[in-house]
Parts: C-alpha cells; sequence; structure tokens
C-alpha cells in the first residue's frame, strides 16, 4: 500500500469516528452523587441528541426517572438538568443539577458540578462511558 492511501483511510477513521460522537451530551454517563464523600449515590444518565433538544433518563430500569429538561450552554460548556424523581420514603423530590463539561475533546469526558434532590444538597462527578 502507498503512504498516501495508508494515510487516506486513517484520515477517514478519524473523521468517520469524530462525527459518530454526535452532540457532545449523547451517550450513557456513570458516576455518584452525594452530600459528603463518604454518602454517595450511584446514578446513570442515557443523554439523546434529536437534533433539537437533548433528553434522557436516569438509572434506566424500572426504577427509571425521565430527565424534564437537559439544557447546554455551549459557550461555557455548563449544563442543566432537571427531574422530578421520589426519595427513599417514596415522596416526591425535585433534582436539579448544574455542572461544567470537561475534557471535551475527549471520548471519556466528564461532567460535574452541584446537584440538589429534594432538601438534599451535594456534588456529582459523571463519566461518559
Amino acid at each position: 500500500m502507498s503512504r498516501g492511501l495508508i494515510f487516506s483511510v486513517g484520515l477517514f477513521a478519524a473523521i468517520t469516528g469524530f462525527a459518530q460522537q454526535g452532540h457532545p451530551l449523547t451517550g450513557t454517563w456513570s458516576g455518584d452523587w452525594g452530600a459528603s464523600p463518604t454518602q454517595r449515590n450511584q446514578v446513570t444518565l442515557v443523554l439523546n441528541w434529536d437534533g433539537k433538544q437533548v433528553s434522557g433518563i436516569m438509572n434506566p430500569g424500572p426504577d427509571s426517572v425521565q430527565l424534564s429538561s437537559v439544557y447546554l450552554d455551549p459557550s461555557t460548556w455548563t449544563v442543566r438538568i432537571e427531574a422530578d424523581a421520589k426519595d427513599a420514603s417514596g415522596k416526591p423530590a425535585h433534582i436539579s443539577a448544574e455542572g461544567r463539561l470537561e475534557d471535551i475533546a475527549s471520548y471519556h469526558r466528564k461532567l460535574s458540578g452541584t446537584w440538589k434532590q429534594g432538601t438534599t444538597n451535594g456534588d456529582f462527578k459523571l463519566t461518559r462511558d
């Protein structure tokens, strides 16, 4: 194979690989949130860009929670997420999280910030799988 052909194939693979990543929030994000370093709750978000807006669910499965809004400000890479869930006792608990995307050029980018669920305030750290 000629060097030009090898370079062209490599360039094509790199471009198509990057294009498949799509919107910076699309994908499965996993990590935790909590009020302290010892009180943590595992959380998984599955986010999808439909060409107009980002939608998603938290903790896929029988007890999943539909996200009511997901907003990304690309000028600051700030993300806001809202949802209505239930706390451990089954009472309604509104969730609001605000964070910032980091390592935006990486496939395994990170999202971290503040998390409020009902009356509990804490922080969260997620990584895209």
